[in-house]
């Protein structure tokens, strides 16, 4: 018996590539698309993924994945992490680079959470946590992907919009949060 199809619910076509990248053409489950508006929801990390799921699984009839990405500037203390978006859409990735002019420490953590509900009234929401440190340098390389210029993984010369993507799908934290929950739904399955 076929596995039920797993719906991602994004709007974010780049993060929809990336997913499909990482996951590879062997991975079991077939992975649909729905562009489906959530809230915009606030709090911390954990949470804000948790409820999101349980929204987006309300839309959906079958299991769903919802990813949330924060980058964490350790010079604020956290922030602007998961309102990183509304950061990037005001200032851009030139932007970020200023905020931390006047700081000494530019480390920052990029942080992506998958949340997968299996899509019946019994299951619950588990999540699925990668972490990359880096720092924020002035933006360099592609701009098609969010603040990419502007993070550089530690241990690299390069930003992510400079490394190949099939590079930074090896390192990233949507690979790290990735790879964990394609683990736990291929011994699920």
């Amino acid at each position: 018996m076929m596995a039920k199809p797993i719906t991602f619910v994004t709007g974010n076509v780049k993060k929809l590539e990336e997913l499909v990248a990482i996951l590879g053409t062997t991975f079991p489950y077939k992975i649909v698309n729905a562009n489906i508006e959530l809230s915009e929801l606030q709090g911390e990390i954990d949470e804000i993924c948790i409820k999101k799921c349980k929204e987006a699984v309300k839309h959906v009839n079958g299991p769903v994945i919802v990813e949330d990405t924060s980058l964490c500037f350790k010079a604020f203390g956290g922030l602007p992490g998961p309102y990183i978006k509304w950061f990037l859409n005001s200032v851009g990735p030139e932007g970020l680079h200023k905020m931390l002019l006047g700081y000494n420490d530019k480390s920052a953590e990029a942080v992506c959470t998958f949340a997968y509900h299996p899509g019946n009234s019994t299951g619950e929401v588990l999540l699925f946590q990668g972490r990359t440190e880096g720092e924020i340098v002035f933006p360099r390389g592609s701009r098609d992907f969010g603040w990419d210029p502007c993070f550089q993984p530690k241990g690299y010369e390069k930003t992510y919009a400079e490394l190949p993507k099939s590079e930074k799908n090896k390192i990233s934290h949507r690979y790290k949060a990735l790879k964990q929950l394609q683990d736990y739904l291929i011994q699920n399955y």
